[in-house]
């Protein structure tokens, strides 16, 4: 997430196509050590690409996944009861 971040930061900073180098200062400008692997594979899947075309198509994506699954809640009248009762007993 560091480097879309990075990518997505230097996009909105004006540059239409960032590089290694500009996504390696911006990280860097933060404290936060690069990885040339993973920040090379980002730059290659994103470069030419239009970012709000990529964000419109992710946001459809999230769009059709279930969100918020199923709590199981239970009663616990039951077992609350008897620790309460056992409770005082064991004061006394």
């Amino acid at each position: 997430m560091r480097y879309v971040a990075a990518y997505l930061l230097a996009v909105l900073g004006g540059n239409e196509s960032p590089t290694s180098k500009d996504l390696k200062k911006i990280l860097d400008s933060v404290g936060i050590e690069t990885d040339d692997e993973r920040m090379n594979k980002v730059i290659s899947e994103l470069n030419g690409k239009n970012i709000e075309d990529v964000i419109a198509q992710g946001n459809g994506k999230l769009a059709s996944m279930p969100a918020g699954g199923a709590v199981a809640v239970s009663s616990g009248g039951g077992s609350a009861a008897p620790a309460a009762a056992a409770a005082p007993a064991a004061g006394e």
